[in-house]
């Protein structure tokens, strides 16, 4: 008898230990979930970002290598002010 309470003994104890590594690894998941939701939901706001820093990298690239871009013109107009319209 004595035998088998100290394997309960034993075996609530190891209980007691898979509980803790249990509750810690959900703990863990539920970070994880955190930060895929904040990943997802900022996804084009990020890869927009990346966009611009790869196009500001590229620039500056071809100014280290000697292109001048001070006569670019960087954004095109959409709308039509009417200047040389043929009629």
């Amino acid at each position: 008898k004595a035998t088998a309470e100290e394997n309960l003994q034993a075996e609530k104890e190891k209980k007691t230990g898979t509980t803790k590594e249990l509750m810690a690894t959900l703990e863990y998941i539920q970070s994880l979930h955190g930060e895929c939701d904040w990943l997802l939901k900022n996804y084009d706001a990020r890869k927009e970002a990346r966009v611009g820093e790869v196009e500001a990298l590229t620039n500056a690239k071809a100014v280290l290598n000697g292109a001048d871009y001070s006569l670019v013109q960087r954004h095109v107009s959409r709308r039509s002010t009417g200047f040389l319209r043929p009629n």
